[in-house]
């Protein structure tokens, strides 16, 4: 136990750099950020792998030395308790006077079977020895503190489950777009150690239709319907499903959830010859709760490049100190506010770059407006149009094999760790010797209170029975 207890603090002094140095699986985009800034530090941090710290060498090493640890501490324990559970009560010791809360006193001759009646109900286990009677309470104590130990395995079990054959995604679709479930559709993916592509359930999902609730007075949102279509490969059926925050579409053991949701603007940009460039929805990322969201609008077709800079309303307001602003998550009055660039995108840099931004230290600033939907601007380099807004969603795929072993595991933790605390390990013993003395005497195991009170109930019955 001393061993599992020093791991156990080694597995969290370990994890701590998992959460002040970004983690490849999590945030890329910060890890090549940290190679960018000082490539020295990066390399070393690297070398450690300090950027892939809960599946580095050294931190599997801890957590599977634990798990060892666990089962070679608690299973011995649980085969000693199973066979102390099943054997009878010790016998009575000779010298009951040097127990806790000693009483004696002249008997009347039926204090013995009173006694034994007496500890009947009140579940204790009895043994009877050469007119002495030995009573056991309380094994509940030690099965509660094996079962919180032994659940702790079936959490750790759980855990390497998901972190060997898991997998999660997350992936933003309009409304009207289709989902293909192959690792190319996914905005973010991460597997586990042995799940490989063709693990990867065949499905698609078609979002046919997304509705957000919304408080009127105070703009919090009350409910969220997403409405899909569904296609399984094997068999090509399609189904209409409705997906809500908690309630999730299930594809065997994979579960789809509606994690959030924004808007896309559908824009159309044109070059100076009119030629239509770029067309289509953008999403934009929401950054407050009316969705007041940003996003940049790239076109790489044109001559010159262009770049736009925008921001989403979906119902304009004007604030006098922040300027243009949301007053409702709702598209009631929708406009989009933008800044025009032209220059180099750095697209063909071969340096992955967020969707939502542009890197605009080679390019030129050329123009700065505002349209609503069905509105056009021109400029010199071309114009675009303001077509509509349609909705995203951004599902959540996620395949979990060890979670309802960590569920049960920790059902169960609770459940032993309730036990272990309230129950109460304790001996009664009861004798009448040849000269009709009867001797009542107890132990608490461990300290635990409340013997002197069961002890006084016990001695007072007998002491009122009669001859």
């Amino acid at each position: 136990m001393r061993t599992a207890l020093i791991l156990l603090l080694l597995l969290g002094v370990a994890a701590i750099p998992g959460s002040l140095i970004p983690q490849r699986t999590q945030n890329p985009m910060a890890v090549r950020e940290y190679f960018a800034n000082d490539p020295t530090l990066a390399s070393w941090f690297d070398r450690f792998s300090l950027f892939d710290v809960y599946g580095s060498p050294w931190f599997s090493a801890i957590y599977i030395l634990l798990f060892i640890s666990l089962i070679g501490c608690v299973l011995p324990r649980s085969l000693e308790h199973l066979k102390l559970a099943r054997a009878l009560p010790p016998i009575t010791p000779k010298n009951l006077n040097r127990m806790e809360f000693y009483r004696s006193w002249p008997g009347v001759g039926g204090e013995y079977d009173a006694g034994k009646s007496w500890l009947k109900k009140n579940r204790f286990r009895i043994r009877e020895f050469d007119g002495a009677l030995s009573a056991e309470k309380g094994y509940l104590r030690e099965t509660g503190n094996l079962l919180f130990h032994l659940s702790l395995i079936l959490i750790l079990i759980g855990v390497s489950l998901g972190a060997l054959f898991g997998m999660k995604g997350e992936a933003i679709v309009n409304v009207g777009e289709r989902f293909v479930n192959i690792p190319t559709s996914y905005d973010s993916l991460s597997y586990g150690k042995l799940f490989t592509d063709r693990s990867l359930p065949s499905f698609s999902i078609k979002v046919t239709d997304f509705v957000g609730k919304y408080n009127l007075i105070t703009n919090a949102p009350e409910d969220y319907t997403l409405r899909v279509e569904t296609v399984r490969e094997q068999n090509a059926t399609r189904e209409n499903h409705i997906i809500k925050v908690n309630s999730p579409l299930s594809f065997g053991s994979t579960n789809v959830y509606l994690q959030a949701n924004g808007y896309s603007p559908v824009v159309t940009v044109r070059d100076s010859k009119g030629q239509v460039v770029m067309q289509g929805p953008v999403p934009f990322l929401p950054q407050d709760a009316n969705l007041t969201s940003i996003g940049a609008i790239k076109v790489p077709d044109s001559i010159p490049q262009l770049g736009f800079v925008a921001t989403f309303l979906p119902t304009a307001a004007r604030d006098k100190v922040r300027g243009g602003i949301s007053a409702f998550p709702e598209a009631l009055d929708p406009k989009l506010l933008f800044s025009i660039w032209k220059g180099d995108l750095g697209l063909d840099r071969g340096v992955p770059q967020s969707v939502y931004r542009i890197d605009t230290s080679k390019m030129q600033k050329i123009g700065l407006h505002s349209l609503q939907v069905g509105q056009t601007f021109t400029f010199a380099e071309g114009s675009i149009t303001f077509d509509g807004v349609t909705p995203w969603v951004n599902l959540q795929i996620v395949r979990d094999p060890g979670k309802i072993y960590a569920l049960v595991g920790g059902i169960v933790a609770i459940l032993g760790l309730l036990a272990s605390l309230f129950t109460r390990r304790r001996r009664i013993w009861i004798r009448v010797n040849e000269s009709g003395v009867v001797e009542v005497a107890g132990l608490a195991k461990n300290g635990a209170p409340g013997l002197e009170n069961e002890i006084s109930s016990l001695v007072g019955l007998l002491e009122r029975v009669e001859r």
